[in-house]
């Protein structure tokens, strides 16, 4: 199934139908792929006000800060949020994204000797060489197959080595929160897939990886408020 973004257009609502007074989302066209969306969103990525992308950031830093190694694969680097900062935690880095657009910009800003860019669908299968850690962030909202990531996570990944989620709490997208951008006064939401901590817990263990860490991660800090990330970090039998 090819993943798809939802074009919206807000209009004055009289129906009570939502949660923002007056404002109602009426999807118009479902026909756009992630892949355009993301090229589209790569524009304003990096200047718009965005609590996922923020803290996914902290949280990558605070769960791998301690450790070194010789190679990493990054998936969904996207603009390079975190493609400098892995750079330095590694000799050889390969950052790989589905958007050339958000690529291109993250081209532009990291210019280490250590890095190699490449585009790719990761639905497919895999051909990226071995590495000792695998870094996914925030991509896997948009892919339905659990499974077929944690099998080529196996196949890809050295014994021992490490594999890094940080996803969107599903606890948040069952409140309504999902990947979405404004361009030119239009909303655009993209589509996406609930996978409950309980769905990785399972996949990985089928796939031959323990849990090292789980964590929840909360806007603020605030333990009284839904958690908006959850991460984990994966070894390899």
């Amino acid at each position: 199934m090819v993943p798809q973004i939802y074009r919206a257009k807000a209009i004055n609502c009289h129906a009570g139908c939502c949660s923002l007074a007056y404002l109602c989302l009426i999807s118009v066209n479902i026909m756009i792929q992630t892949q355009d969306a993301y090229n589209n969103w790569a524009k304003t990525y990096d200047t718009v006000a965005n609590k996922t992308r923020d803290l996914e950031a902290i949280a990558l830093k605070a769960v791998l800060d301690d450790s070194r190694y010789d190679t990493i694969l990054e998936l969904g680097c996207g603009t390079g949020k975190n493609t400098i900062w892995l750079s330095g935690k590694c000799d050889q880095l390969t950052a790989a994204d589905f958007s050339p657009e958000m690529m291109a910009i993250a081209q532009q800003k990291v210019t280490s000797p250590n890095i190699t860019f490449k585009q790719v669908d990761i639905t497919h299968a895999w051909d990226f060489g071995k590495a000792d850690l695998i870094t996914c962030s925030l991509i896997l909202e948009h892919i339905e197959n659990l499974d077929h990531i944690f099998r080529q996570a196996a196949q890809t990944i050295k014994p021992g080595g490490k594999f890094y989620i940080c996803e969107l709490h599903p606890y948040k997208q069952l409140e309504g929160s999902r990947a979405k951008f404004e361009m030119n006064g239009e909303l655009h939401q993209l589509e996406y897939f609930i996978h409950h901590i309980s769905d990785y817990m399972q996949a990985a263990r089928k796939h031959g990886f323990v849990c090292d860490d789980l964590q929840e991660w909360f806007d603020n800090d605030d333990k009284t408020t839904t958690p908006r990330l959850v991460s984990f970090l994966f070894s390899k039998k």
